[in-house]
């Protein structure tokens, strides 16, 4: 039988060593070497996996021809929950891995035990929820405030890889939980567990085990203090679907958003409101974002923005005040930086407004990123209102995309995003001259622009 062998490499230059050392002896860089399993074409960790947990992992792959391969339509569960269905695509897919990362506290737990609950007395799914971080008796007390005690839910307290595939191959659950792939070690590596070399290889024999049996997997990690998953770059490659669960703990508000899916689209995006029964979901999130008070304040835009299959609106705070310094500030929350200096550049060059020797401070309330162009155009008249310190309409919506060269670019599904507005009580709207209505709508005033100075022309006039 063939024994397992470990090599360390250097994530630099790739030079193998038998043996681990501070310093690369090639390129001579320091704490660059990694452990792994060395792989050949003889039996060596397959065959060592199967050892410890008599699993013999899926057969040998034939060639088939492209059209002889049948596309058969994948088979998904729902999971109970609206909103963590629709940024899934429709729901768990069969044999599929799914990665779910977010701050510590932020109710990734909370959510997955919701979720595997409603699917085993909805559905009548077998799940299996398996913890590396907490014992059976603190998920007990989670699931009786939750008032799930009585769910048909199998727990399983374990860290060691290769226990967990073996546990998984007798009960054959259906979904699996693993709560967190940093905790989960193997007896390949001597490595502690959380180790960049730990958390791949044991994440590759789940996703091998998870692929081949046909068991849908979810994997929960942990986030660095910049947001990212932690851990190595491929665990996100390896796995079919990436969500980031964000919100700030301060607030009872949850935003899922998935950022790699390969069952669905990626930029749908699910809110949730923290209570004391746990996580619910909200069907209406504009009505949340737009939580303002009764008079028109300077600096505030409300716009549509688009997150996958649904407007949503939110508004858009701007602050521009006198800077006392020689190179003025720019901040932006839910804003990328670098395209707020852009847009003040486009300000200044087609608008005549510089804003050198202001501080600009952007925010996007309710925790959303803008993650699309079609908030340009709100953006730069909500800085326009704040350093005039003249408010604009409650009741106007502004959305479209700004140019370099200053034109109004259309976005998509204008029409759509207006319709929404009225559903809000908006009456007037500021939107690119391409998504202009055919027909005038009843019940709206739709102000088509063309070019920055337009926009900031109607803006004058209101």
């Amino acid at each position: 039988m063939a024994k397992v062998k470990r090599i360390y490499s250097c994530k630099e230059c790739g030079t193998q060593t038998p043996q681990w050392a501070g310093r690369c002896s090639d390129c001579g860089a320091w704490n660059s070497l990694e452990e792994a399993v060395q792989t050949s074409s003889s039996p060596t960790s397959q065959a060592a996996i199967s050892r410890h947990t008599g699993y013999a992992g899926q057969q040998k792959a034939e060639v088939q021809a492209l059209k002889n391969v049948t596309s058969e339509r994948a088979v998904r569960w729902s999971t109970g929950l609206p909103e963590l269905d629709r940024v899934l695509g429709g729901g768990l897919v069969t044999g599929s891995v799914v990665l779910l990362g977010g701050d510590p506290g932020i109710g990734k737990s909370t959510l997955l035990l919701q979720a595997m609950a409603s699917m085993a007395e909805r559905s009548g799914v077998s799940p299996l929820y398996i913890s590396g971080e907490e014992s059976l008796q603190q998920i007990r007390l989670r699931a009786e405030r939750l008032q799930l005690e009585q769910a048909p839910l199998d727990l399983l307290a374990e860290t060691h890889a290769e226990q967990m595939i073996a546990t998984a191959g007798q009960l054959k659950p259906q979904v699996m939980v693993i709560d967190s792939i940093q905790t989960v070690f193997t007896e390949l590596l001597q490595s502690a567990p959380g180790t960049v070399a730990q958390v791949r290889e044991s994440a590759a024999q789940l996703v091998r085990f998870a692929k081949s049996s046909g068991t849908t997997m979810i994997l929960v990690g942990h986030v660095t203090k910049q947001g990212a998953l932690a851990g190595p770059r491929v665990l996100e490659h390896m796995v079919d679907t990436v969500l980031y669960f964000e919100g700030d703990t301060s607030t009872r508000f949850r935003i899922l958003r998935a950022v790699k899916n390969r069952f669905g689209a990626v930029n749908e995006l699910g809110v949730f409101g923290m209570t004391e029964l746990g996580l619910k979901e909200v069907s209406n999130p504009s009505a949340i974002f737009l939580s303002r008070g009764d008079d028109a304040l300077a600096g505030s835009v409300v716009t549509v923005i688009r997150e996958g299959s649904r407007p949503m609106l939110v508004e858009v705070q701007a602050l521009v005040d006198d800077s006392p310094l020689g190179n003025p500030r720019r901040v932006s929350v839910g804003l990328e930086q670098n395209r707020l200096a852009m847009l003040l550049a486009i300000l200044h060059r087609h608008g005549g407004i510089a804003c050198s020797d202001q501080d600009v401070f952007i925010n996007v309330v309710g925790g959303v990123k803008l993650n699309e162009t079609g908030a340009d155009l709100a953006v730069l008249l909500a800085v326009l209102s704040s350093l005039r310190n003249k408010p604009i309409a409650q009741e106007m919506i502004i959305f479209g995309e700004v140019g370099l060269t200053g034109e109004i670019r259309p976005v998509q599904a204008g029409e759509e995003r207006i319709r929404d507005a009225m559903k809000h009580g908006f009456k007037q709207a500021i939107v690119p001259k391409a998504n202009a209505p055919r027909k005038p709508l009843k019940g709206i005033k739709v102000i088509a622009v063309q070019h920055l100075s337009e926009a900031l022309s109607a803006i004058k006039d209101q």
